[in-house]
């Protein structure tokens, strides 16, 4: 069962707001997988590495034709090249030779790391969300003040923005330890690297981009819905009148054409003479 998480809720120029935000269930679920955090980490930095570092062995080095004295007789130890690892100049032994340092893993560990690393940071209370960051011109200056009233002077932040905002990636790279990436594009490394993640509100979704924050003022409650018997009482006021319009007319017509005449009552038949037997 995962743990519902809070955040701090920043103004776009820093100023923090009255009420936390909750932080969506993915990638937030309070879950923190040791393992798979270890084993993302271990291979994002060996990925990192280039593998260039190359070095000779004795047979690669020039020279070493003939031997440089002879085997008895001088009382030096014998030596049968001078492009020996003993020698200056000589081969490496064992030395490093070009060689791919990458590890993969399976998409579903990086995932899991990602969203423990995410976990981690929250439950640490290290991550913000912050309106979204409209910058007219890149200037270093204007992120700097949006970080000195967040109290992250100092620290090693990460900002994940919604999309390729270009105004603050321009504005943030001179600031030593602030790192801009987009949200999509954050890894479990950078993210336990930091002291503290910002986040953009319109990356988590809807529900936190529309989220009350406190300051702003309570929408107007909506009338509430009728009861049903008040709208059926209403339906039928309104339907009255044309009743009794439509109940009128038949009466104007029979008023025009006069009294109605009943209708004649039939005659008894009369009784046929019954005949007696003689």
């Amino acid at each position: 069962m995962s743990t519902i998480l809070e955040a701090a809720a920043y103004a776009a120029d820093g100023t923090r707001r009255r009420h936390a935000v909750q932080l969506p269930s993915d990638p937030f679920d309070g879950r923190v997988h040791q393992t798979a955090l270890h084993d993302v980490v271990r291979a994002y930095l060996a990925n990192q590495r280039q593998g260039t570092a190359s070095t000779k062995i004795r047979k690669f080095v020039t020279g070493g034709n003939q031997k440089p004295w002879k085997q008895k007789g001088t009382g030096r130890a014998r030596q049968g090249s001078n492009r020996s690892p003993l020698w200056p100049g000589g081969g490496t032994a064992f030395g490093p030779t070009p060689r791919d340092y990458r590890v993969t893993l399976p998409r579903k560990v990086r995932h899991l790391a990602l969203r423990s690393a995410f976990s981690a940071r929250a439950l640490e209370q290290a991550v913000c969300v912050v309106e979204p960051l409209a910058f007219a011109e890149p200037r270093t200056r204007l992120v700097a003040d949006v970080l000195e009233k967040m109290a992250l002077t100092g620290k090693k932040v990460l900002l994940l923005t919604n999309g390729d905002n270009r105004n603050v990636i321009l504005s943030a790279r001179n600031i030593p330890e602030v790192t801009v990436l987009r949200y999509q594009d954050a890894n479990a490394y950078v993210v336990l690297r930091a002291d503290a993640v910002v986040i953009e509100a319109p990356a988590l979704g809807p529900l936190v981009d529309g989220a009350d924050l406190g300051d702003a003022p309570a929408p107007e409650p909506k009338a509430r819905a009728a009861a049903p018997e008040a709208r059926r009482a209403k339906k039928a006021a309104a339907k009255a009148p044309a009743k009794k319009a439509a109940a009128a007319k038949p009466a104007k017509r029979r008023a025009a054409k006069g009294p109605a005449k009943k209708p004649a009552s039939k005659a008894a038949p009369a009784k046929k003479p019954s005949r007696k037997k003689d």
